[in-house]
């Protein structure tokens, strides 16, 4: 035999995403086992009731059992399905009025809860004329005391009534599953939006930019092979020209390749992001590139960080050594790392003539570092040295967003010392 369970589980597969708790709320309210509970302690109530009814009159055993049935019959049925339920309780109970001219008290609660599960999860269109039934009892039904007569009328009215209650509680309740339904596809369909977005500046970002980089390294190992007697020197810094285009070009495509989470890239080629393991090389290329001197100093007993912070830190010394090789050529680095109990002091200082005296607002790179410190909870300021040429300095945490409550850090796009034009 079916119980109201099995649809509740079956609704419950079908709203979608649905609040946790609502759904183990139902299952609650649906659950067989209060079902059968209520049915089976209804029906001992409308047995006793209908012993005790007959108990003091000149009844015979055979007819006060087949009242006891009819009241068991009233009330039993309740843990059927809720059409059933409703269809089975009612029949019964006009059935005891029309003819025994009596309903017990646990019969009439039986209705009520027949009728309220009836709206609440079975067929709507029998919920509203649930209570006529009894209409017609009082209408055309044998004559009959007072009491049943009350009860008739009790029962038309708040049969209906309760039907409606539990509509109005499964509207309630489709509602909320509808309305979580769309926030669903809406969220899916903004995720879908930016992947495309995504994917579309990755296509554009490859088809212009790339095409660039591509040129300059073909351009540049052209001027090397094919221009006659080219110093030892200016081939050097050609295929230099071209090794540097090469490596943006590689780090580029690997960035959009994450960025185009549609593409289907190779994964074995795309490399981590960079971290403090990969200075060395970049201030090795530096120093090869630009023929000025390169110092990496380290302060303190060195520590594993943050990847985010790592990735910060790269890139912050990747930016500075490219302005200082823009701004001040030939001019001697030196990148310090200090390290403390809980942050790391990044210093990027040359011996070059310093900031212009121009009074312009900072530029993208510099802004673009200070982000890159803001990102992980740090700070940055560039400007002017103390003993001369420009300093970055930068403090950061040794976990990414450690310290960003302690000390926030400017907003992005606020000057903090001086860019060099």
């Amino acid at each position: 035999m079916g119980t109201y369970a099995d649809m509740g589980e079956r609704a419950s597969a079908d709203a979608g995403p649905v609040d946790a708790a609502g759904r183990a709320g139902r299952r609650v309210a649906v659950s067989p086992r209060p079902l059968m509970a209520a049915g089976a302690l209804l029906g001992l109530a409308a047995a006793v009731e209908s012993v005790l009814r007959n108990a003091g009159t000149d009844a015979v055993g055979p007819f006060v059992l087949l009242v006891s049935l009819v009241g068991l019959a009233t009330t039993l049925p309740v843990a059927l399905r809720p059409t059933a339920a409703a269809v089975a309780v009612t029949v019964a109970a006009v059935g005891s009025l029309a003819v025994f001219q009596a309903l017990t008290g646990a019969g009439a609660a039986a209705q009520l809860v027949a009728a309220y599960r009836l709206g609440r999860g079975g067929w709507p269109p029998l919920a509203a004329p649930l209570g006529v039934p009894y209409v017609l009892v009082l209408a055309f039904g044998p004559a009959a005391g007072t009491g049943v007569r009350v009860l008739a009328t009790v029962l038309a009215c708040l049969v209906p009534v309760a039907a409606t209650i539990g509509t109005a509680r499964r509207t309630r309740r489709e509602d909320a599953e509808s309305r979580a339904a769309h926030r669903a596809i809406a969220g899916t369909l903004l995720e879908h939006t930016a992947r495309g977005e995504r994917a579309r500046i990755a296509r554009e970002l490859h088809d212009v930019v790339a095409h660039h980089i591509s040129m300059i390294s073909v351009q540049a190992e052209n001027a090397r092979l094919t221009t006659p007697g080219l110093p030892a020197s200016g081939a050097a810094r050609l295929s230099a020209i071209g090794d540097t285009a090469r490596a943006a070009l590689t780090e580029m495509r690997r960035l959009l390749g994450v960025l185009r989470e549609d593409a289907q890239a190779d994964a074995a080629r795309r490399q981590p992001q960079p971290g403090l393991r990969e200075l060395t090389e970049l201030l090795d290329q530096a120093r090869d590139t630009s023929g000025a001197g390169t110092r990496l100093i380290l302060r303190g007993a060195p520590r594993a960080l943050d990847p985010g912070v790592e990735l910060a830190v790269y890139r912050i010394v990747q930016e500075a050594l490219t302005n200082s090789r823009r701004h001040a050529p030939g001019a001697a680095v030196d990148v310090e790392l200090h390290y403390t109990d809980a942050a790391l002091r990044l210093l990027i200082r040359d011996n070059g003539p310093g900031p212009a005296a121009s009074g312009r607002p900072a530029g993208h790179g510099l802004l673009g570092m200070r982000e890159r410190a803001a990102a992980v909870g740090g700070r940055l300021r560039a400007g002017a040295g103390a003993g001369g040429g420009f300093l970055v300095e930068s403090t950061l945490p040794t976990r990414a967003g450690e310290d960003a409550r302690r000390h926030p850090a400017p907003a992005a796009g606020t000057p903090s010392g001086t860019d060099v034009p």
